[in-house]
């Protein structure tokens, strides 16, 4: 990350506001409500997070929504960290950085543990995203396919 650390704890004012936006998402799950009313709120939060971003880091945002909504209708949107995400059982799979969140050079897509993107011993989970043309929507819409296989 590019963002200058804080000397005494290490982590930089993006890192803090991204800690404190997952302990309040968390907070917002313990909180109770019925699992529709959860995923309502979740789905909300995606929309207001992709609505808050810049004009690049928006476009890239709206875009891999539109993939991963449309190639895997069954991953529940939520924020993670503050940034649009897609669970599976409750469990991050799938997440959007922005470039702005913390003033990289490029917004990512990354894959947790829990997608199925194994290739041999070595495999890509983050992929820097510059723009979006027919080639990247075509090759995040196959991530996304085998991620969820």
């Amino acid at each position: 990350m590019n963002a200058a650390k804080d000397t005494h704890t290490g982590f930089s004012e993006e890192e803090r506001t991204a800690m404190k936006q997952r302990a309040a998402e968390l907070k917002e799950q313990r909180s109770g409500g019925t699992k529709v009313k959860q995923l309502e709120k979740d789905r909300k939060a995606v929309q207001d997070a992709i609505a808050q971003l810049p004009d690049e880091d928006r476009a890239l945002a709206e875009a891999i929504h539109e993939i991963v909504i449309s190639v895997a209708p069954e991953l529940d949107p939520k924020t993670y960290y503050g940034m649009p995400a897609y669970a599976r059982d409750g469990k991050v799979m799938i997440f959007f950085s922005p470039a702005t969140k913390f003033k990289e050079r490029y917004a990512s897509l990354g894959f947790n543990p829990n997608a199925n993107l194994d290739d041999g011993n070595m495999w890509p989970t983050t992929f820097a995203v510059l723009k979006m043309t027919n080639a990247e929507k075509k090759r995040i819409s196959e991530l996304v396919e085998q991620a969820v296989s």
